[in-house]
């Protein structure tokens, strides 16, 4: 298999673009606000936990050489130096 390289920019907004399009009205529930939903960009499946990293070691499990992004679920932001994390979607 030939490997396609990405910018960090393109792995972004096609993980952006997967959540807004299929993920977003499957995930964004009451409970599920604040946890990490982690995306594979090349087959647009995911996972969702409270930090993500369960959620990347299932998806690598699946597919080893898999591209993943994180996004947190109803915010802007997944964390925050000294800043404020702002909800987005209530």
């Amino acid at each position: 298999m030939q490997a396609i390289f990405l910018s960090r920019e393109e792995v972004a907004r096609r993980a952006r673009q997967l959540y807004e399009i299929t993920i977003r009205q499957n995930v964004e529930a009451e409970e599920n606000i604040g946890k990490m939903v982690i995306i594979d960009i090349e087959t647009g499946a995911y996972e969702v936990d409270k930090t993500g990293v369960k959620a990347a070691h299932s998806l690598i499990a699946k597919h080893p050489y898999a591209r993943l992004f994180g996004i947190c679920i109803g915010y802007n932001v997944a964390a925050s130096l000294g800043g404020v994390i702002e909800r987005v979607h209530k």
